[in-house]
């Protein structure tokens, strides 16, 4: 959020004006539930749909796509299972990247999460999820479902899980949600401080 409210600028979407940043890539070393920043200002009711998305093959409304058909199911193939019978055969392999979106989807059902890569560093199996919009304000919904993915992955492997780096092109707040981000963003910079 920090990132979208210092360079952001007004921009418009389907649902509405938002304000728009560039390009960031970042990584997070610990992503866990119990985060005390996601414990503090996280909608709690949202986090078992976000989980369905990622965990069912069905298509859970309100949403228009899940995750979770395109990551065990997208064209027939479970691309978990690729991705876990590749990194054991070549376990130094840079190719375990899966694609989560389909030449001519409708417009209105391409995906946020384009891609996600699983390599084997240092002993730890590494995760990348690029996206090609993330809504900074709700963007731990997906990324908390996604650390159960990638430990997933990781125990299959019998690895411990390694960092979760995160690319997203076109990071954004909708103008709806301005006054909760300055009051989330206010609140943890006070938290900052005071540490």
């Amino acid at each position: 959020m920090d990132h979208v409210w210092a360079t952001g600028r007004p921009a418009e979407d389907d649902r509405g004006p938002i304000i728009e940043a560039p390009a960031v890539l970042f990584e997070i070393e610990d992503v866990r539930w119990d985060d005390p920043v996601v414990a503090a200002y996280g909608d709690r009711r949202l986090i078992p749909l976000y989980t369905r998305k990622f965990t069912r093959r069905a298509v859970i409304p309100p949403f228009k796509y899940s995750y979770g058909a395109r990551l065990r199911g997208l064209q027939g193939v479970d691309q978990l299972a690729w991705v876990i019978d590749l990194l054991r055969a070549r376990p130094y392999s840079k190719s375990g990247w899966l694609s989560l979106t389909t030449p001519g989807e409708p417009f209105d059902a391409v995906p946020c999460l384009s891609g996600l890569a699983f390599r084997v560093r240092a002993g730890r199996l590494v995760a990348t999820a690029a996206f090609r919009s993330q809504n900074a304000y709700t963007s731990y919904l997906n990324y908390l479902p996604l650390r159960d993915v990638q430990a997933g992955v990781a125990q299959r492997l019998r690895l411990p899980c390694g960092p979760l780096r995160i690319f997203v092109d076109v990071p954004h707040i909708y103008l709806a949600d301005t006054e909760a981000v300055a009051a989330v963003l206010r609140e943890v910079s006070e938290l900052r401080q005071a540490s």
